[in-house]
Parts: C-alpha cells; sequence; structure tokens
C-alpha cells in the first residue's frame, strides 16, 4: 500500500471500526521508512533474537550486554568471536547464544545473504532467515517490520498484538492465532499497521492502568 500515514489509518479505520478510538488517541502510524543498509540488517537480526519471549527492559539490558561481549560493536566477526558461551554469560539463553553464531556463521559462509533480502517478497525472506537453527517465524517478522520497512506484515505470533487485538474489540478471550490470521485478511496492504495500533493499544491501557 504505496499511501500516507493518513490514509493508512482512514484504511483501517473504514475496515473496522473497532480501530477508531485508538486512532484518534494513537494518530497515523509511523512515516514509511526506506529499508535499512546492508550492514545494519545483520545487528538488527540479532537484536530480535534477543527479543524473542522477552520484556522489552529485560531485553534492552541483555542485548546491551551482547554489544559489550562484541566489543561495543554487533558484527558477523565480532559475534563468531564471541562464540556461544560468552553470549549464553552475557545473559541470553544457550538457544539464542548459539541461534547468534549460526546465523553469522550463515552470513559469513554466504549461505544467508542478507543483500538479496530487498529483491525478496516478505515470504521468502521469513523463509530464509528462519532457515538458521533457533530462529522462528516471530523473530524474522520483526526483522521484516523494523529492518526491511514492509508495509504489510502480519506477526500473529506476537502476543502483544493479539492482546492489543483483544482490547480493542472487546473481547473476553485473547484472541488465538488462528483467529488473528483470519482477521487481518480484510487489511491486506496494510497489517503492518495494524499491528502497530495493537501495540499501541496495549501501550495506552498500561498507561491507563497506571494512572488508576
Amino acid at each position: 500500500m504505496n499511501s500516507t500515514p493518513a490514509e493508512v489509518a482512514a484504511f483501517i479505520a473504514k475496515r473496522d471500526r473497532a480501530f477508531r478510538p485508538i486512532i484518534a488517541l494513537a494518530g497515523p502510524p509511523p512515516l514509511r521508512r526506506r529499508a535499512e543498509s546492508v550492514d545494519n540488517r545483520f545487528p538488527s537480526l540479532v537484536r530480535s533474537i534477543t527479543h524473542q519471549l522477552l520484556a522489552t527492559s529485560a531485553a534492552t539490558t541483555i542485548h546491551g550486554r551482547v554489544v559489550d561481549v562484541c566489543g561495543g560493536t554487533v558484527t558477523v566477526h565480532t559475534i563468531i568471536e564471541a562464540g556461544p558461551e560468552r553470549l549464553h554469560g552475557a545473559g541470553l539463553n544457550r538457544t539464542k547464544a548459539q541461534a547468534m553464531v549460526d546465523l553469522a556463521n550463515d552470513v559469513r559462509d554466504n549461505r544467508l545473504q542478507l543483500a538479496k533480502h530487498g529483491r525478496m517478497s516478505d515470504d521468502d525472506i521469513v523463509r530464509d532467515v528462519a532457515s538458521v537453527r533457533g530462529i522462528g517465524p516471530w523473530t524474522a517478522q520483526m526483522y521484516l517490520i523494523s529492518t526491511m520497512a514492509r508495509p504489510d506484515v502480519w506477526p500473529i505470533g506476537d502476543y502483544g498484538v493479539r492482546v492489543g487485538w483483544s482490547l480493542l474489540h472487546g473481547l473476553d478471550e485473547t484472541i488465538s492465532e488462528a483467529g488473528l490470521r483470519e482477521a487481518g485478511e480484510r487489511f491486506v496492504g496494510a497489517r503492518t499497521a495494524v499491528a502497530w495500533y495493537c501495540w499501541e493499544a496495549v501501550h495506552f491501557a498500561k498507561v491507563a492502568k497506571a494512572a488508576k
């Protein structure tokens, strides 16, 4: 969807009235960016691995330690040099530590060519990234959103998106991944922005709760 943020918000509001309050509260979604440079793609993937199944504050702390273990700069070389044991010592579980090293080895040996991702479809990128042991679809989708700036990513496995959707629609139980997959069909072309509004719904709900 090649539209302005205001047009994307209007499209979402038209497709589902339940989003109108959060759109009024949060405003238009972020302006669509260009994909990040090839040099930034590897460290971005490493950051996404760190964030898997962790609260943001804990993940940020641990990732800072990963950067320290890498001598201040996360690159293919510094991750391989650090090795899984030192990365585990930074606070990662062993699966994540090994996934980072496996990712670095795959990039070094050209089994994973990040430079080609700008010309690949979303589905092909997810398959490419998730081919690395220890990296699943969620990490690949966060990479699509945060690094490749793709506009139609629908991370049904993200708990925050599921909770946000359920809050916006007044559901008694958190929507299932299968239910969210089906619900997202009406927003094809703008699902990254829909996910952003779901995250914003969770954020504003926490702010409102804290203010009581």
